[in-house]
């Protein structure tokens, strides 16, 4: 399929997903984000995929927020439903992907940008990168699961002083307050993502997929996260890879995942 605000690159089962709209800092539009949501569930289904990195063009922004110009005019039932169209077509489809998603994070991530990078498993900031949700400061808050994934990863307090003071802090304490997993050099910051990708790509991708499942259970309301992580367990015994990674311990040798 072809896109016109993203580009898309499968090599040796790692794609990487290119936010390129570079003259407006990849800023997420409606045409965006759909264009995400349909590239993350092509992805998904495809076997050969094993993991995928997402970033944006450019050195300047990973994603510099959304296209205020497209809701500036809304009404509270527009802005409600735009906020759930965001949920259901992106930011929570990236969170359940079975396909393990890296955030690269190559400069401004903002608003919608950051809330990219959170629904997504793992994040590699660059030093040059800045990030916060500065909603509060246009008379709105985080519509696409800023308020909750924020403060599921740093804790509520300091969620609550980043949204409240709309403040933009540096790399380095990003990674301190643990919204990062790594800072590295800008030019470091692609082969990062992909070491981390190669080493997942070693293992079972199968496992990985129940582990997403079972992790992202503890932060789901009214699901009991124990519970999920004996049923997915159990499916495990059940897979190809289970046989084949047990089989491979006891041979004393390196398991070799279809």
């Amino acid at each position: 399929m072809s896109y016109h605000n993203i580009i898309v690159n499968i090599q040796a089962g790692l794609a990487e997903l290119t936010i390129n709209r570079p003259s407006k800092l990849n800023a997420l539009n409606k045409e965006t984000i759909a264009e995400l949501g349909v590239a993350f569930k092509d992805l998904d289904q495809k076997q050969e995929v094993k993991c995928i990195i997402v970033t944006g063009s450019g050195e300047k922004a990973f994603v510099a927020g959304a296209d205020i110009s497209e809701f500036a005019n809304f009404s509270v039932e527009q802005g409600q439903e735009l906020s759930q169209d965001g949920h259901d077509s992106l930011f929570n489809l990236v969170e359940n992907l079975s396909t393990p998603v890296i955030a690269a994070v190559n400069g401004f991530a903002l608003g919608g940008g950051l809330e990219l990078a959170m629904s997504c498993h793992i994040r590699v900031f660059s030093e040059k990168a800045r990030v916060g949700l500065p909603e509060t400061s246009l008379g709105v808050i985080p519509g696409y699961g800023g308020t909750q994934r924020l403060a599921q990863l740093i804790g509520r307090g300091r969620a609550l002083e980043l949204v409240m003071t709309a403040a933009m802090i540096k790399a380095d304490r990003a990674e301190a307050i643990g919204l990062a997993n790594y800072v590295v050099a800008p030019e470091e910051l692609m082969n990062k993502a992909r070491e981390i990708a190669a080493a997942i790509m070693k293992n079972s991708s199968k496992a990985i997929a129940s582990a997403i499942v079972a992790v992202n259970a503890n932060y789901t309301d009214g699901v009991d996260g124990f519970h999920s992580e004996v049923v997915e367990f159990g499916k495990c015994f059940g897979t190809d890879h289970f046989k084949e990674g047990t089989t491979a311990f006891l041979e004393k040798r390196k398991a070799i995942f279809s």
